[in-house]
């Protein structure tokens, strides 16, 4: 006895009551679940299909399917960790290299004059905004996503996790920085300028890579990470 497309339907929904909210992950348990039922039904063919599915689902234990999203998310997290470490390593090659070292050297230079701490608040401010306009647009993309019942993929949401979350800590970590050192910039030694310089040339890089590129790019990416992407996009 073989699943219809209803049992498929029912099992998406079974899935997303026991709090699983990522297509991705819905249907890799969609598909282990469709083919124990059918191999439960083997055993016994006259056992109700919500019977057959409770009886599969049992075996995923107390924790239901936490287990399952936790390795998912493990997964997904050092996949991310490459797709990151590939748009970030790009700044270190041409022609991105030479834009790379005009920050450094800006930013060196910058630190040497004696109103560095303002000018770079100045900008921080001005990124800040900036960042903020953006992931307002990118909330309530996500939210009418969530309201229209779009399909939503693990990647996706991560991408735009980690575009709050790092901003966030990079802003505020850069602030506190400047403001508990006391000793004006222009004072250093040009060794602990350069340190400086680098650090936040790559903090600066990490967040347009977080903030800016990766989003751009996340269809691109969703595409190449689940090939059912796309198809899902037309259902």
């Amino acid at each position: 006895m073989k699943l219809t497309e209803t049992h498929i339907e029912e099992l998406y929904k079974f899935t997303r009551k026991h709090y699983v909210y990522f297509y991705d992950v819905q249907t890799e348990l969609v598909d282990h679940l469709a083919n124990d039922i059918e191999t439960i039904w083997e055993e016994n063919p006259k056992l109700a299909f919500e019977n057959a599915r409770d009886k599969s689902f049992k075996k995923f234990g107390i924790f239901g399917f936490m287990d399952v999203i936790e390795a998912k998310q493990k997964q997904m997290n050092k996949q991310y960790g490459k797709i990151l470490w590939r748009f970030f390593k790009e700044w270190f090659t041409l022609p991105k290299l030479v834009i790379t070292v005009s920050i450094f050297l800006s930013l060196f230079f910058l630190l040497k004059t004696p109103y560095s701490k303002y000018i770079i608040l100045a900008g921080l401010l001005v990124l800040t905004t900036i960042n903020l306009i953006k992931q307002t647009k990118a909330k309530r993309k996500h939210k009418n996503k969530e309201q229209q019942k779009e399909k939503i993929f693990l990647l996706e949401s991560m991408i735009g996790d980690t575009r709050q979350g790092f901003s966030g800590l990079a802003f505020i970590n850069i602030f506190n920085c400047v403001n508990i050192i006391k000793i004006p910039f222009n004072s250093l030694e040009n060794h602990w300028l350069f340190l400086i310089s680098f650090s936040v040339t790559c903090v600066i890089l990490l967040f347009h890579v977080t903030g800016f590129m990766i989003p751009q790019k996340a269809e691109e990416l969703l595409e190449e990470t689940y090939p059912e992407y796309k198809l899902s996009k037309t259902l």
